[in-house]
This record gives C-alpha cells, sequence and structure tokens, in this order.
C-alpha cells in the first residue's frame, strides 16, 4: 500500500515536471493570495502591536487631561469647530491644589521644544531632543523606568533644581562611554546635572521616545516662556477599582476650574489608557476584516485556476489514464495521482506565499517603524487554506479522472 502511494507521489512529481510553465503559474497564482493574507495580517498585527506599545506607556490606570479628546468628532460643513482653550498653569496649579482623591497622584507636565539642541562639553547633539517639563510624579505615572541613577522627586521640584533625567538615546550621543550621573549638561545656555537615566522605550511612528530630557517644571517655565503653553495633566490610581470615582472627582474638579456650569459641555478632553488601547483595538479588526475580504477573493480565484489546471491536465492526460485502467490501475489510484499533484502544487503556493507575505510584511514594519513579529497565527492559517483550496481544486478533477472509461480513453486523440 505505501509502496503504491510512493509510486503515485512519484508519477504526480513527474507529471508537474513536465508541465513547468504552467505550474510555476497556477503556484504564483495560489502565492499571490496567500502573500496577501500573511501580508496583511502580519502588518495589522504590527501595527496593532506599536499602538497596543504606545499606549501601554501611559501606564496602568491612568487618564490625563488635554485640549481636545483623542479622536476629533466628525462634523458638518456647516458646523463651527469648537475651540477649546489651553489647559494653562493655572488651571493645573488649581487642580493640583483641589484635587484630592485618594490613592491617587497627579502628574504635570509640557513639552518646551521638540527640537533642543544638548551639549556636553565639547560634544553636542543635533536639535532633535525633546525638553519636557514635569513634576516629581510624571515618569511614575507615564510608565517610564529609570534604569540607571534616580527620578524627580518632590524637593527637585520645589527647589527648582537644575537637574534632569535624560533618555537613553540622548546618553548614546553624548556619552557614549562614560556614566552620565553627576555630569553636566547644558540646553539654551542652562546647566542641568544629570541624576538618572531613563530605561529604552524605542520609538513610534517615527517618534523617538529616547532621545529627550526632562527637568523641574518651574526650571522649564523659565527657560521656554511661550505665554501658550498648553499643558497636560496625568492621573493615576493606585487601585483599579477606584478608577471610575476618580475620574468623576476629577472632571468634577477640573469642570469648577473652568467655571462650567452643568448645561456646558466640558472643553477639555480626557482620555483612559485602556479606552485608547480599546479604540486602537477596535481600528485594527476593521483592517483584519478588510484583509480577510481581499484575500478570500484572491484565494477564490487561485481555487479556480487550480481546478482549471487539474481539468485541463485530465483532457491531456486521458489516454494516459485509459492505458493505465488497461494494465489493472484502479479507479482509487488514478483519482489518489491527480488528487495528490493538487496538493502538492496548493502547498508549494502556500510556502511561496507565507515566505513572500513575511518578507512584506516585514518591510512593512521596517517602513513605518512599527513592531513587527512572527505572524504565526496568518502562517497556520495560510497553510490550512492553502490546503483546503487544493482539497477543493482537486476534488472534481480527480474524481473526473476516475470515471473515465477505459476504452474510450485508448480511443481518445
Amino acid at each position: 500500500m505505501f509502496s503504491l502511494a510512493r509510486e503515485n507521489i512519484k508519477i504526480a512529481f513527474g507529471s508537474i515536471k513536465s508541465q513547468l510553465l504552467r505550474t510555476i503559474l497556477t503556484v504564483l497564482i495560489i502565492a499571490i493570495g496567500i502573500m496577501a493574507l500573511v501580508g496583511i495580517l502580519s502588518g495589522v498585527s504590527a501595527l496593532e502591536n506599536t499602538i497596543s506599545g504606545s499606549f501601554s506607556s501611559m501606564g496602568a490606570n491612568t487618564f490625563n487631561f488635554q485640549r481636545y479628546e483623542f479622536t476629533a468628532r466628525r462634523q458638518s460643513g456647516r458646523e463651527r469647530q469648537k475651540i477649546n482653550p489651553v489647559i494653562n498653569y493655572r488651571n493645573v496649579k488649581d487642580f493640583e491644589d483641589n484635587y484630592d482623591f485618594p490613592f491617587t497622584k497627579v502628574a504635570v507636565s509640557f513639552m518646551g521644544t521638540f527640537a533642543a539642541e544638548v551639549k556636553y562639553e565639547n560634544q553636542k547633539t543635533d536639535p532633535e531632543v525633546a525638553v519636557l517639563g514635569t513634576n516629581e510624579n510624571f515618569i511614575e505615572n507615564s510608565g517610564l523606568e529609570v534604569e540607571n541613577g534616580r527620578a524627580l522627586n518632590v524637593f527637585d521640584i520645589e527647589n527648582s533644581n537644575a537637574v534632569t533625567v535624560i533618555g537613553s538615546d540622548l546618553q548614546k550621543a553624548l556619552f557614549p562611554e562614560e556614566n552620565p550621573v553627576d555630569k553636566t549638561i547644558s540646553v539654551r545656555g542652562s546647566k542641568f546635572k544629570v541624576i538618572g537615566v531613563l530605561k529604552e522605550k524605542g520609538s513610534t511612528f517615527g517618534n523617538n521616545q529616547d532621545l529627550r530630557m526632562i527637568i523641574p517644571i518651574q526650571k522649564a517655565r523659565s527657560i521656554f516662556t511661550n505665554p501658550n503653553i498648553d499643558y497636560t495633566l496625568s492621573v493615576k490610581v493606585d487601585k483599579k477599582d477606584m478608577l471610575e470615582g476618580a475620574q468623576e472627582d476629577a472632571i468634577l474638579t477640573f469642570r469648577n476650574i473652568r467655571s462650567l456650569n452643568p448645561v456646558e459641555d466640558n472643553n477639555f478632553g480626557i482620555e483612559r489608557s485602556d479606552d485608547l488601547l480599546n479604540r486602537a483595538a477596535e481600528n485594527t479588526k476593521v483592517l483584519y476584516i478588510a484583509a480577510w475580504i481581499i484575500s478570500i477573493i484572491t484565494i477564490f480565484g487561485s481555487t479556480i485556476a487550480l481546478m482549471n489546471i487539474m481539468l485541463v491536465s485530465v483532457t491531456e492526460r486521458t489516454r494516459e489514464i485509459g492505458v493505465r485502467k488497461a494494465l489493472g490501475a484502479k479507479a482509487k489510484t488514478i483519482a489518489f495521482q491527480f488528487f495528490m499533484e493538487t496538493i502538492i502544487i496548493g502547498q508549494l503556493g502556500g510556502i511561496i506565499g507565507i515566505i513572500l507575505g513575511i518578507l512584506i510584511g516585514w518591510g512593512v514594519s521596517k517602513g513605518f517603524d512599527l513592531d513587527f513579529s512572527t505572524p504565526w497565527v496568518a502562517m497556520i492559517w495560510a497553510t490550512s487554506i492553502a490546503f483546503i483550496v487544493a482539497v477543493i481544486s482537486g476534488l472534481y478533477p480527480a474524481t473526473k479522472a476516475a470515471k473515465l472509461d477505459p476504452i474510450e480513453s485508448l480511443r481518445y486523440e
């Protein structure tokens, strides 16, 4: 039995080699369908990984006050876009003074600049370093970790000390071979002693999170004097079951600070870290659905193409089938041979499609600076689909070949 199966597989490979060009074209058609599936799914997965990593860096059980909501509401052409006032320093100070919900920490921060030039002795960076002014809770609330040294503390903030915590890329740029802690760097003519280095976070959509320095907020306000600075408030709740209550109390406090009456809408945005993550997950679901629709259409075309080539093969080899039946070959043996040809072609297309799909997903991830991971689920689906395509495509041609009358087949020209 096994020798007969082995012989049929050998014959199947021989038939494939004898019609090499047609086989290659069919394999490529199948590969394109599988490539679309694996490539799109791996690209979407990389996007999802990046978004999840970016939002998780906000820290667990946190919510932020900002000028606008994360996503702007769609408005018709007749509606005027509502312009919210910036969250100014007086707002954040009033919030710090009045918000006292238990087990919470309030972080205040603002972006001084995205393009600072930082100097150390005779070395300097390109003008691409982000400088943030923050209070002592910013690093913890943002989910950041200090790898070397220490973070800003309450005494640094209250005394407006000239100290800074720097990102890992800034350390590599200025201190490639020495410990930066206790070294003095300067930005915009002001000197700061490095007290800590942040653990590497990587970049998100081209935004390098490691090329930055964090300084006490009052010190930053003395350097960056723009009158319309937009501050960000971040509240971390130590106990997850108190998150809803903490958020409601924070909104009420901030509405009072903004002097809003009960019928007025919020003139600020508030976002929770888990809400952002859920919203991102909903958006990636749409991309997954689109990927499956595109792939199914392509794979459906692959099924038709593979069935067509096998039907043509049955027709061309009608006389061969007649000879084999005349020599005693059973119908199931004939069917198995043609079925094996279809399976082999389908799996070759699947393997090539998976390789091409992974390469495309990897290329897209590198091009858009996404967090690529091997798409095992997509690969399993692709292998299964390639097999199903082969089974569906080979079933009818194999059955047709098995049912051919040997006498009529021998007379076929």
